[in-house]
């Protein structure tokens, strides 16, 4: 057993670092009849509750934002050790590399290809639309927070790190549902394209 979860590692710390957020998308998916009567309920829980709405904000507009000075650490310290050893500043160049190409280029298409209305803003799709409020899906902090979140997993594979990086990302997830700035599938699909540039940057940044 102990050597099956070894040499699936990366899976067991992905699975584990992206429970927490699935458990509360199933969670509201079995409770909701649908993602309108979660737009209703949230926007009257946030109205009703100022304290945990601001929370909600801080979180929302800082929880990236927590990670740039992590990877910051990666490419200064890479920068300097580079003649001994280049897997720092390697993890931080693709970080960005994946990052750029995933949560922004590939995010920002999707956003405007898709066209899916923001919550409050109809039902119909728009696609190809310039309007922001036809920008849902995908999320594009889920995408971004997992995009940094899943690499620092995988890359240490240590269950507190991996549980408490989880939790973390999962309240960056759940603040844009809880503020009204996206449904429930897009914060799915936005992990979704997170786990993919996750994976790609602990790949790609792996030594040879």
């Amino acid at each position: 057993m102990t050597s099956l979860l070894q040499r699936y590692s990366s899976i067991c710390h992905f699975l584990l670092g992206s429970m927490p957020l699935l458990i509360i998308l199933s969670v509201l998916y079995i409770n909701f009849g649908n993602e309108a009567e979660v737009l209703a309920w949230f926007t009257a829980h946030a109205a009703a509750n100022p304290d945990l709405k601001s929370i909600a904000k801080i979180i929302t507009d800082w929880g990236n934002a927590a990670f740039y000075p992590i990877y910051l650490w990666f490419l200064i310290s890479g920068i300097r050790q580079r003649k001994k050893s280049k897997s720092r500043l390697r993890f931080a160049l693709v970080f960005l590399a994946v990052q750029l190409i995933v949560s922004l280029i590939t995010v920002r298409f999707l956003k405007i290809a898709i066209g899916k209305p923001r919550p409050g803003e109809g039902t119909f799709f728009e696609p190809f639309s310039t309007k922001g409020v036809h920008h849902s899906m995908p999320s594009g902090h889920t995408c971004e927070v997992y995009g940094a979140a899943l690499p620092l997993i995988l890359r240490y594979k240590h269950f507190l790190l991996t549980l408490t990086l989880g939790l973390f990302a999962a309240a960056v997830a759940f603040s844009r549902i809880y503020l009204s700035w996206h449904h429930p599938s897009d914060v799915l699909c936005g992990w979704m394209l997170g786990s993919v540039a996750g994976f790609a940057i602990h790949l790609f940044s792996k030594e040879d």
